[in-house]
């Protein structure tokens, strides 16, 4: 599915930059979306397994212990780990998008606050894709308040990539 690996390509971009610059740069605090660069990325991964979960059809309480576990991996702070565990979720998105016969079937949600939603397992991905993208745009504004550029993560930047 093109459009999810534009994803995972996106977000290794992000995150091969940030390597590159200096480490205070991920937790210095700013005034946006989340404080730090740090706050954003893990926001980012905790989105990207919850959705995962949903799609997998987890329970919402099964979910919710699993998100209390990550808040325990956010204390580390550690960009590396991150990165290990976002390419562990890559694997296992990469393995459920392969597995799965048909992703325009639907799928029902049921969410205590929100309702009851039927989408298919495509528009949820594409969901997935778009937060992202909003977010990988929230670290771009980030690195410019801190006199830093950011890295070129747009889909045309994506496709010109894959056509070399």
């Amino acid at each position: 599915m093109q459009i999810f690996d534009y994803h995972l390509w996106a977000n290794k971009l992000v995150l091969k930059h940030l390597k590159e610059l200096p480490g205070e740069v991920r937790f210095q605090e700013v005034q946006s979306v989340f404080p730090t660069i740090y706050d954003t990325i893990f926001h980012m991964y905790q989105v990207d397994y919850v959705w995962l979960r949903v799609l997998k059809g987890d329970s919402f309480d099964s979910i919710i212990q699993s998100v209390t576990r990550l808040q325990d991996e956010k204390l580390e702070r550690s960009l590396e780990k991150l990165e290990q565990n976002y390419l562990q979720l890559s694997a296992e998105y990469r393995d459920f998008i392969d597995g799965h016969e048909n992703l325009n079937a639907i799928t029902t949600i049921h969410h205590p606050s929100y309702g009851t939603l039927k989408a298919s397992y495509f528009e949820l991905l594409q969901h997935v894709v778009n937060h992202g993208t909003y977010h990988r745009g929230n670290i771009t504004a980030i690195l410019r308040q801190q006199g830093y550029k950011g890295t070129q993560t747009d889909y045309v930047f994506y496709l010109y990539q894959i056509q070399k």
